[in-house]
């Protein structure tokens, strides 16, 4: 599906992800998030997107980190907030993920969404971290979903060690 803008000129293009197969594709996707609100707009744009996968959702980083040290599932991508409740946020967990053998070895692609973001705090995750991006979340559904059709689409033609 293309959206166009009003001088009908190309805007995006809805990929339907449910005709890959590479297993990196199907595995689920894991987001930190502490916003209920967020959750559903999440799910939905999945959803408009064609995009099946299951979704392992976690509220704080502890509990994330956990279930990545402990989960066995080939992770397809990993979104995370920078501000999170619990005594850890987005940034703290990144770097336990970067110093960890084990989890630095699943490649997980791994993005932060925030609602704000100071330039320190863009270029603290891009000079220390080993991020694959930073997205500051969209005003309206509209544009949140070209966001995440977007990235979608990047992982979909990126070439990624599980599946090279």
């Amino acid at each position: 599906m293309a959206y166009f803008n009003s001088s009908n000129k190309i805007l995006f293009l809805a990929i339907p992800f449910k005709f890959y197969t590479m297993s990196i594709f199907n595995g689920p996707i894991v987001v930190i998030e502490d916003d209920s609100e967020d959750k559903e707009i999440f799910l939905s744009i999945l959803s408009d997107l064609g995009i099946s996968n299951v979704v392992h959702w976690f509220v704080d980083a502890n509990t994330a980190l956990d279930f990545l040290n402990m989960t066995q599932e080939t992770i397809y991508i990993i979104f995370c907030d920078v501000f999170l409740p619990g005594g850890m946020d987005g940034l703290q967990l990144k770097m336990v993920i970067d110093n960890t053998p084990e989890l630095r070895r699943k490649s997980i692609p791994f993005i932060f969404l925030s609602i704000k973001a100071s330039q320190k705090t863009i270029d603290t995750a891009y000079m220390k971290l080993d991020i694959q991006g930073f997205f500051l979340k969209g005003n309206n559904y509209s544009s949140m979903r070209a966001m995440f059709g977007t990235i979608f689409s990047y992982w979909m033609q990126c070439k990624h060690p599980k599946v090279v």
